[in-house]
């Protein structure tokens, strides 16, 4: 069985959607939920989903403390759910193509150091666009540039305010994000992610 780790910043609605839809299949078990910080939701969450959790520094996470960590605890595989900083070399060398993020816009617009959450959700509004969506992507070491694994749209319309957006793509968040976890690990041989 696959154990994923899921590093979370913020309230871990996607984490706590992974965990669950995991939770009675033989396939994976999310065992670790890592945040940066130590008052995000996201412990609540994994509190109450019976998950460990670990809250470290940005210095813990340049310096390589938690590849000994995630390797300890058998990890295979890492999903960045609502993560903001940036994943250093030493992490993505440890786990190459192990590592995936969801992105809230359709790369490769609207990506890139900054480009989170509302931030994104207001600049597509001011910029008119007429869709939105997800992109499901492996990390490399720069912000939102690794190669695309999945992505679904939706429409925006010329009355939809920010929020509006932000709740169209949470929506699109919850229906894809695990089914793509799922089939990623389904696809890849048991030997490529030990």
């Amino acid at each position: 069985m696959y154990k994923i780790a899921i590093f979370a910043s913020g309230s871990g609605s996607n984490a706590e959607n992974i965990v669950t839809y995991f939770k009675d299949k033989n396939l994976a078990e999310v065992v670790l939920i890592l945040t940066n910080k130590a008052d995000a939701f996201v412990l609540e969450r994994a509190k109450k989903l019976a998950v460990e959790s670990v809250v470290f520094s940005s210095e813990q996470l340049k310096s390589g403390e938690l590849v000994d960590l995630l390797k300890d605890k058998g990890v295979d595989f890492i999903v960045l759910a609502g993560f903001l900083l940036k994943i250093p070399k030493n992490l993505i060398d440890a786990f190459p193509n192990k590592i995936i993020n969801i992105h809230p816009a359709l790369l490769p617009k609207y990506g890139g150091k900054g480009m989170y959450g509302d931030t994104v959700h207001k600049a597509v509004v001011a910029n008119c666009e007429k869709e939105s969506g997800i992109t499901i992507h492996f990390v490399n070491e720069h912000y939102d540039e690794g190669a695309i694994i999945f992505q679904a749209k939706c429409s925006v319309n010329e009355s939809d305010t920010y929020e509006d957006v932000a709740r169209k793509i949470h929506q699109l968040e919850y229906e894809h994000f695990s089914r793509v976890i799922e089939e990623l690990l389904l696809e890849k041989p048991e030997d490529k992610l030990k």
